[in-house]
């Protein structure tokens, strides 16, 4: 049970930082960064005043909404948005929480792990009868004296 969990905990470090390299949108490969100040602003679509961070490219100006769960902003702070060239606005707050890591995406991640050890248990068991008389009958490989 033990090398189990091992392997699906290795899988899961590997597979979620590819994931979330290649995931980002915008880009990251890809996109330009720039120079972004934060605004309070009322969300038209919420009717609530939510932060925004507004930049300049090309002398048009932008705004991206700013709001990430568990993440506060000040009037008139400074951070960082990238942005793809074809599409200047749609960028995003370029940060380690909102950006790269996503409460959404860590939750279903976690919640993925263990329903797949979970299911991974549960076929590993309860071997039928059979599968265990096959498994007694069967001959040990013979070694070889220096395997290589």
């Amino acid at each position: 049970m033990f090398p189990l969990i091992k392997l699906i905990i290795i899988l899961c470090i590997i597979c979620f930082p590819v994931y979330i390299l290649f995931s980002r949108q915008p880009d990251y490969f890809d996109g330009e960064k720039a120079t972004a100040t934060i605004h309070f602003l009322n969300d038209t679509a919420t009717h609530n005043i939510q932060p925004f961070a507004a930049y300049t490219v090309n002398k048009t100006n932008y705004a991206v909404n700013a709001a990430y769960l568990f993440r506060s902003y000040k009037e008139g702070e400074v951070v960082t948005v990238i942005y793809e060239a074809s599409q200047p606005a749609k960028g995003a707050v370029y940060s380690v929480w909102g950006y790269w890591l996503r409460w959404g995406e860590i939750l279903f991640s976690i919640i993925f792990l263990v329903v797949m050890f979970r299911i991974a248990v549960t076929i590993t068991s309860n071997p039928t009868p059979e599968a265990l008389i096959e498994q007694l009958e069967e001959k040990p490989a013979r070694k070889r004296k220096y395997d290589t």
